[in-house]
């Protein structure tokens, strides 16, 4: 900012083009926090380009094939496309929508996808990779009709803050399992427990607090790039540690291992990509094989989540931004949500998954993020992956999940926006909150604020402060929860 010959206070102009277009000092950042944050974002996030081949690239359709055909896994493909998908659709956000929010395979997405859609008899990854585009086009669609915005802006403010509090808390769960610091235990007395046992004794949990500690520490004393400074360090010291200890992967008989990546310098760093998975997939293949009811409730079931999750995650990025405005709605929703709709249909017209809007883009926002510029360099480091994937398996999950832990206290502190003494949107709130940790999902958080929200105002007589969208969301979710006793109705 500077100031006039009178004091007034007045904007600091743009100093370059790149300025201008992503409108990087009018919100009060710099390049170099974007291109930081940036990589924050992408290092926090770049797990999906191991785990989503784990995920769909292990598992066999309805004919015992592999994704990309054949009777073994091509993990390499898959990690390969899921890389190029994540970089050519959060360069697109960041152009289009100048919002800090990138996006990659989404994860209970690729899940269903495989295990619920491409596992039924005779169903080929092709045929479940084309439900995948179809539920993406309906998104699209919903969007473009303003129904989509329409929904999202209808959602009281208290619940708005509610999603961003329990996607915090989610965010955080899943840096804490994903670390090995909470896992189930092997006896079924609790439902989770501390490290092994309730014991800390591994190294890659060491690896894992020096890397929360460095980054609580950093960010305490305002030292910018906190967050990549924690990951970078933490890496570097499970190179170390296995290079001394050869500790080894986390494995039924090795509980103390690395869960994700066994950090070590690759043999060779470069490796050429394979795009084949490209545009392998049946747009209305699956009809003739479960038929036409059976993949409209998969389409549905497929779009509730990702309609619901990109909102929840679109509001706590961007309330950790301080770019909401009054009502709790991000600038350029209209952008944000049409290109998330379009990463859902390029995911499955790529052959690996839904894509849709990443929740870890706060721990770029974190570090400093506030413009599109951020997804752009998150999307450039997911093109340069596609080369450089055995670098990416280099970084353990051990070392790249406390920047989930740091972010998810940061999301959090948005608690205190909540009426918690006004009980029509304080148990709503609670219930969003609690349940997308406890239940691992964000949209049933999502879903059971919602419901209730509208069941306490009908059972309090104030029916007509419900806005007409929240009864098509509330009904929308009940059919979402209600999905298997609908399919066993109908015999499906």
């Amino acid at each position: 900012m500077s100031t006039t010959t009178t004091g007034t206070a007045v904007p600091t102009a743009p100093r370059n083009a790149l300025d201008r277009f992503f409108k990087i000092t009018e919100r009060g950042s710099s390049i170099g926090a974007e291109i930081r944050g940036g990589l924050v974002t992408f290092f926090a996030m770049s797990y999906i380009i191991v785990l989503n081949p784990l995920i769909i690239g292990t598992a066999q359709d309805g004919t015992g094939q592999f994704l990309g055909g054949g009777t073994e896994p091509n993990l390499a493909k898959v990690a390969a496309t899921t890389a190029l998908v994540a970089g050519v659709m959060s360069i697109l956000m960041g152009l289009v929508a100048n919002f800090p929010l990138a996006l990659a395979a989404g994860l209970g997405l690729n899940a269903a996808v495989a295990f619920s859609i491409a596992a039924l008899p005779d169903m080929t990854w092709a045929d479940a990779m084309g439900i995948v585009v179809l539920e993406g086009i309906l998104i699209l669609i919903l969007v473009l009709t303003g129904f989509r915005q329409a929904v999202f802006q209808a959602v009281p403010m208290a619940l708005k803050t509610a999603i961003s509090v329990g996607i915090g808390l989610f965010v955080a769960f899943v840096g804490l399992v994903n670390a090995g610091l909470v896992r189930i235990p092997a006896s079924q007395s609790t439902p989770v427990e501390l490290g092994i046992g309730g014991s800390l004794g591994a190294w890659p949990l060491l690896v894992f607090l020096v890397g929360v500690f460095l980054a609580v520490i950093l960010m305490t004393r305002k030292v910018k790039g906190a967050i990549l400074i924690a990951i970078l360090t933490s890496t570097v010291l499970a190179i170390i540690i296995e290079a001394v200890t050869h500790v080894g992967a986390r494995t039924a008989d090795n509980a103390g291992g690395w869960a994700l990546n066994i950090p070590a310098l690759p043999d060779d760093p470069i490796a050429l990509p394979d795009f084949s998975l490209l545009g392998q997939f049946s747009l209305f293949g699956s009809i003739s094989k479960i038929g036409v009811v059976a993949v409209i409730l998969l389409v549905f079931s497929l779009m509730v989540a990702d309609f619901f999750d990109t909102m929840g995650t679109m509001v706590a990025v961007g309330g950790e931004a301080g770019l909401l405005d009054e009502q709790g709605n991000p600038p350029r929703t209209k952008q944000i949500l049409i290109v998330d709709s379009l990463a859902a249909a390029a995911g499955g017209a790529a052959s690996v998954s839904s894509n849709t809007s990443y929740v870890e883009s706060s721990a770029g926002v974190g570090d400093g993020a506030r413009t599109g510029l951020a997804s752009v360099v998150t999307g450039l480091a997911f093109l340069l992956a596609t080369f450089l994937a055995p670098l990416i398996e280099m970084v353990p999950s051990e070392a790249a999940t406390p920047a989930l832990v740091v972010v998810g206290f940061l999301m959090f502190l948005q608690i205190t926006g909540i009426d918690w003494k006004d009980y029509e949107v304080a148990i709503p709130a609670f219930l969003t909150i609690i349940l997308m940790p406890f239940a691992y999902s964000i949209t049933v958080g999502i879903g059971a604020g919602v419901v209730s929200f509208v069941v306490l105002k009908i059972a309090v007589g104030k029916i007509r402060q419900v806005h007409p969208m929240m009864w098509v969301a509330t009904v929308l979710f009940a059919i979402y929860f209600l999905t298997e006793p609908i399919k066993s109705l109908l015999g499906l």
